[in-house]
């Protein structure tokens, strides 16, 4: 579910009506139920003022509550509402009205029918609102047309509304979205199937320790933004029919117009295949990594050696692999070295040297 921002004023208005109601209500009951004739005038005052008292408290309460609910309502409404025209929102809207008064026109021929006409009268309205309603939306690019409206035929631009971003499993695991997220690069909100946080948890249960391991980063990830960013959201969406992971996201992602956040190479090409955008947190890594030319001197500590013979390996401070030729005999030490190419790759980037001296 989407997490509480602080200082939510929806939250915070909700809880004020509902904990405003709470009292009142309390307060009439206390009045009509406290027999006053019985008790004396502060007994009596004691116990209203307490009947009130729990009123209010639990309207704070039910009201966070009711606060969270109608704001998670109110973004699914503007994910949803975002992609379409507005003549596909006015014809839906007048289908829908149509519907409902042609059900009422109706309903005056079936609600005196013995026995059943009280109970067909709710059908009646929701199958004529719901059919009038679709009809209006799948025929409203001609009807816009038809009647010269052709301006409510435009589609919303794409920098209009923010996409949501769909987290795979490898991702949170990776934990680099974590680091991602604060430096506010990343916009819109953060969907986390319900099917993605069940692999978590069968992973973090699993009886090898390192996979376990992985689980157990993978749901702290999961808990750290959730406190740390407001627009995390659980999506409750599951597909019986189908068993893979990847498979689901990728008809997730269709359905809420949404791009998938991944490291799986074999997810990314397969997303891209069936026309699901996909951000990779392994290819911004790497499009960030320190660029160096041959020629150019670098230095490096040696840190174990290479697979080939008199071969080292160090590491820049982003990771990037650097092998060292003639370097496998200066394990620990500092050495400068010169880069004599780069290989550039899927999985990152390496670079290969030769000691300069």
């Amino acid at each position: 579910m989407a997490t509480e921002k602080r200082g939510d004023p929806m939250v915070f208005a909700v809880r004020l009506v509902v904990a405003l109601v709470g009292g009142v209500t309390c307060y009439e009951l206390a009045i009509s139920f406290i027999p006053r004739s019985s008790l004396s005038k502060t007994p009596y005052a004691l116990l209203v003022t307490m009947a009130v008292l729990v009123g209010i408290v639990l309207g704070i309460v039910l009201g966070g509550f009711l606060g969270r609910a109608i704001t998670k309502l109110g973004r699914r409404l503007d994910r949803g509402s975002a992609p379409l025209t507005a003549s596909g929102l006015i014809f839906t809207t007048v289908g829908l009205v149509l519907g409902l008064v042609t059900a009422a026109l109706a309903g005056l021929a079936i609600k005196d029918l013995p026995i059943v006409g009280v109970y067909v009268l709710p059908l009646l309205f929701a199958v004529s609102g719901y059919l009038f309603a679709y009809m209006g939306y799948k025929r409203h690019t001609d009807m816009a047309r038809l009647l010269g409206l052709k301006g409510l035929l435009k589609q919303p631009d794409a920098q209009e509304y923010l996409r949501p971003k769909l987290l795979d499993t490898s991702v949170i695991i990776d934990g680099r979205i974590g680091d991602i997220v604060p430096t506010s690069f990343l916009e819109g909100d953060l969907v986390i199937p319900g099917f993605v946080l069940e692999e978590l948890q069968s992973i973090a249960d699993s009886t090898e320790p390192g996979r376990r391991a992985r689980g157990r980063r993978g749901l702290d990830t999961v808990r750290d933004l959730q406190e740390n960013y407001d627009r995390v959201v659980i999506v409750e969406r599951d597909f019986p029919g189908l068993s893979e992971v990847d498979a689901k996201l990728i008809k997730l992602a269709r359905e809420m117009k949404a791009c998938i956040l991944t490291t799986d190479y074999n997810l990314n090409k397969l997303s891209q295949i069936q026309g699901v955008e996909v951000l990779n947190v392994n290819e911004l890594s790497n499009a960030l990594k320190t660029v160096v030319l041959p020629g150019e001197t670098l230095a490096v500590r040696v840190l174990r050696e290479g697979k080939e013979e008199d071969q080292g390996v160090a590491y820049l401070n982003d990771g990037t692999m650097v092998v060292i030729e003639g370097g496998g005999n200066r394990l620990g030490e500092e050495v400068e070295v010169e880069v004599t190419s780069v290989l550039q790759n899927p999985s990152g980037k390496m670079i290969f040297t030769r000691l300069a001296s």
